[in-house]
């Protein structure tokens, strides 16, 4: 069986937690999560064609290296 490898800072157990969050969380909440986001003056929200993901996510991924 092949081992999972999980990012930096990260393990089964966090991923876990992250799951159970979204699952038990409520429409309302993730809504509210959602607006919220859009508020939050040290991130840009943004839409980008679809077939342009994966070069961005490229550029994100060489960013932190």
């Amino acid at each position: 069986m092949k081992e999972s490898k999980f990012p930096p800072g990260w393990d089964e157990d966090r991923v876990k937690r992250v799951l159970a969050h979204y699952e038990n969380q409520s429409e309302e909440e993730a809504v509210a999560e959602d607006e919220a986001s859009y508020e939050d003056p040290n991130q840009t929200i943004m839409e980008i064609p679809n077939e342009l993901v994966p070069a961005v996510r490229e550029l994100l991924a060489h960013r932190k290296a």
